[in-house]
């Protein structure tokens, strides 16, 4: 039976792309989308006809599981054949033109473009059949070439990687294992005669025979290690090892478990269950050489040793002061490896850092950051700021694999250095195509996580990603839409860019059975930027799939709730899935209980709410809540009339046409004038008592906020610092809109939903808004509210003038005459 696709597309969102294997075919047109850029300069939205893309999700690929720390040696870019090799079978491209019957075409994971018409394309002479052979045979020879290449970038070592700064200093020869020691290889026919002695004299070897036994038979061509590991003779000599354990000198247990790491003895070896055991008795009988080698070949071996660790930390903490640079490296690459992170250690190693920040080599300075990131170090400010000083002065020589692993410990550290990040914008785009995915990745997330947007670097890895998408396991896909999403920017590629990701999603769907978390990563991440897969987002809402995110180690409720509820607003003709009801109050009475301890009572907008209940008419005016609970900040609601005057909402109790209460402020006609043509030149500073109370302390999230402008004048006509306030006492009076906005327009009315913003709302050193709160005032707007900002660079200066200042600014948010224009 002939497979055939379907193509669904949302009302009103012609950008959201829907994938689904059912058999039916239909496409739908969609009005254009609707973006920030766009509303500020309508002239340039697309008024053309989009193109449908669909997939059909077949049979997810194999997956294994390979532990990789981010390693990211320079590579080619991947190929776009190798794309196409992995994914053409699970792709589909379906084209509509008005007036013409829909044309069905397959096409490669690399690009969503369109096809060129047939009728453009000039006929070419067909080549002769033995030139046809012969330019194919070359064509596949060099593909399959390159595409070997670009998996050989794309498979790092995880193991040799995160050593490479031992290559920098010939003192890690005694601190480390060397793979690449050249050793003299043994004959088979020694190999066999060594096994044969075992056999013969099993059990009255001497330790030194037994010792100098194993380093030979690790010199075996490595093609027969495998089969030495598992000859019985083999197991005879481990036994007498095992039995003569104490016997041995300790240099001589080093080389026995240096040739157990040649031979690549598996980390549960009664063997090295005996060595271990003997290692942690003689701790304090060795050197610290010889017990950060030892902890080295438990890491090449892959064996969790934390008892032998833990007394390697007890014996570095004692002997801190004699560690010199090579052995502090060595130990914290030790402590990263083990993943654990010796509170009595950290403080010391903070000191160790500033001791040697000037000596390490580059790589050393990359080696330390991924100890600390591994083992979830904390570190200071102080010291990961002097690191981060260092790095931005050196970029330019640093490898891109220890570079990473700097900005790892950035993220983690919530270290906003811009320095550093402005160099990285110098340094990496151009990087970007050498370095294999999850590099990428990396480099992507950290840029996210610190709300950082620089288009240069997220442009270069949008033109990049395309050709590698295959190399991304469910984790990179998942950062990449969510990164891009968080910071609400869609690249020139978007198309090219968000199908092969989405496609990619779909291949990777058998991983989020064991990684829920990665699947709703990227679904919000498609969400802030106005797109939804329909078939994922069934998927991610099914009970099955919910009861799998509650055994995550993170808390996915939330989450859950985000896209559901963006999709029951942003998508009326989704028939999909949908969370529970009974979830639904769960998650709510969650977060609101969160909002009341947390949200409600930030000093911005307890003050802001406070002022706008006096200036209405009391607290029936305003609502402090949270309009869309999904989205996890507050709103002040105000309601307004068409003729501009406020609205009674807010009613525990029905109470019918009351009328404002008398605040005893007039805001004259020319304060009005002020505020909407700005001040006057020949006017005097303000003259009245200063009112202003000292608001609470900021939270320690705004209160290193680099973009508020400590300035009177505030943008858009709003009020000047020396603008004349008068105060006339009142009697029986309400409060009266400037006449402007007396408008008999509709009976209706306008909903206003007034967000406090602070700096978290934002990209970094910037006023470009994040995609959460995008998300959130387009489904406000889409709700029937108009979005009225309190913005943090206008709105915190304000908090220590005076009231009637911090009044006037809100009388002119709120009493906006283009309010009500928007509102129709």
């Amino acid at each position: 039976m002939a497979t055939v696709l379907i193509c669904r597309r949302f009302p009103r969102l012609s950008r959201v792309t829907a994938f689904s294997t059912t058999a039916k075919c239909k496409a739908e047109s969609g009005s254009s989308k609707s973006k920030q850029k766009k509303e500020e300069n309508p002239e340039t939205a697309n008024t053309g006809t989009e193109s449908a893309a669909t997939i059909q999700l077949l049979d997810p690929l194999d997956y294994r599981v390979l532990y990789n720390p981010s390693a990211y040696a320079k590579s080619r870019a991947a190929s776009q054949q190798h794309a196409a090799r992995n994914s053409s079978q699970a792709l589909g491209d379906t084209f509509t033109s008005p007036g013409t019957a829909q044309v069905q075409h397959a096409f490669s994971t690399a690009s969503s473009q369109a096809l060129p018409p047939l009728r453009n394309a000039l006929p070419k002479p067909k080549p002769k059949p033995l030139l046809k052979q012969t330019i194919s045979a070359q064509l596949s020879a060099a593909q399959t070439k390159e595409e070997a290449e670009n998996e050989k970038t794309e498979m790092h070592d995880s193991k040799e990687d995160p050593r490479m700064f031992q290559k920098g200093r010939p003192e890690y020869r005694s601190l480390s294992y060397d793979k690449f020691e050249l050793t003299e290889t043994l004959p088979l026919e020694e190999g066999d005669s060594i096994l044969h002695s075992v056999a013969v004299r099993e059990g009255s070897q001497s330790p030194g025979t037994v010792t100098d036994s194993f380093r030979k038979l690790s010199c075996l061509p490595v093609e027969q290690h495998a089969a030495l590991v598992s000859e019985p003779r083999f197991n005879a000599l481990c036994r007498c090892a095992v039995k003569n354990i104490r016997l041995f000198s300790t240099s001589d247990l080093i080389d026995i478990l240096k040739a157990c790491v040649r031979l690549v003895v598996p980390p549960a070896h009664p063997l090295l269950n005996a060595c271990e055991n003997e290692f942690c008795r003689r701790v304090w009988d060795m050197d610290l050489e010889q017990l950060l080698l030892v902890a080295d070949c438990w890491r090449c071996l892959e064996r969790s040793v934390p008892s032998y660790l833990s007394i390697l930390f007890s014996y570095a903490n004692v002997r801190w002061k004699d560690l010199t640079l090579p052995q502090f490296v060595q130990l914290v690459y030790i402590i990263g490896e083990g993943r654990r992170s010796p509170a009595d250690l950290m403080q010391k190693v903070e000191s160790m850092i500033l001791k040697y920040l000037d000596s390490f080599t580059l790589e050393e300075v990359g080696a330390i950051c991924l100890g600390l990131f591994k083992s979830l170090s904390g570190i200071s400010d102080h010291v990961m700021r002097k690191i981060a000083d260092r790095v931005s002065l050196q970029m330019e020589d640093m490898s891109t694999y220890a570079l990473v692993n700097v900005l790892k410990m950035l993220r983690y550290t919530r270290m906003d250095h811009l320095p550093l990040l402005k160099e990285l914008g110098k340094v990496i785009p151009a990087r970007i195509p050498t370095v294999n995915i999850q590099g990428i990745m990396h480099i992507t997330l950290t840029c996210s996580s610190l709300h950082y947007f620089d288009e240069g670097i997220m442009a270069a890895v949008a033109m990049s990603l395309p050709s590698k998408v295959t190399y991304c396991r469910s984790k990179d896909a998942a950062k990449f839409l969510w990164s891009f999403g968080c910071l609400d920017y869609e690249p020139p590629n978007e198309e090219e860019f968000y199908s092969s990701l989405i496609e990619q999603m779909h291949r990777k769907l058998h991983e989020f059975r064991k990684f829920p978390e990665h699947l709703l990563t990227g679904l919000l991440g498609l969400a802030f930027v106005n797109r939804f897969p329909e078939e994922l987002i069934d998927y991610a809402l099914r009970d099955e799939f919910v009861q799998k995110t509650r055994g995550s180690k993170y808390e996915l409720r939330k989450d859950l709730f985000t896209l559901s509820k963006s999709v029951e607003i942003e998508c009326p003709g989704y028939q999909g899935s949908r969370l529970p009801p009974q979830l639904y109050q769960e998650i709510t009475e969650m977060v609101l209980n969160f909002a009341e301890q947390e949200i409600y009572v930030r000093p911005e907008i307890v003050e802001a709410a406070s002022l706008l209940e006096s200036m209405l008419g009391g607290p029936e005016y305003v609502k402090n809540h949270m309009i869309l609970p999904h989205t996890r900040s507050s709103d002040l609601e105000v309601h307004l009339a068409m003729d501009g005057r406020p609205v009674p909402f807010n009613l525990k109790d029905p109470i019918a046409d009351k009328k404002l209460r008398d605040i005893g402020v007039s805001l004259t006609n020319e304060l009005m004038t002020q505020l909407i043509k700005g001040r006057s030149h020949s006017q005097s500073p303000v003259e009245v008592e200063n009112e202003a109370r000292t608001p609470g302390q900021e939270r320690g999230e705004e209160a290193r906020t680099p973009l508020v402008e400590d300035h009177a004048a505030l943008s858009g006509g709003a009020l000047i610092a020396g603008a004349r306030l008068q105060v006339e006492p009142k009697s029986e009076c309400c409060l009266e809109a400037p006449a402007t906005l007396t408008l008999d327009r509709r009976p209706q009315g306008v909903k206003l939903a007034i967000q406090v913003s602070n700096r978290n709302h934002y990209c970094y050193c910037s006023k470009r808004l994040l995609g959460l709160h995008c998300l959130k005032r387009r489904q406000l707007r889409q709700l029937g509210y108009v979005v009225v900002e309190l913005p943090f660079w206008e709105w915190f200066p304000l908090l220590k003038r005076t009231r009637l200042e911090k009044l006037s600014y809100l009388h002119y948010k709120v009493f906006d005459p283009a309010l009500l224009s928007r509102a129709g």
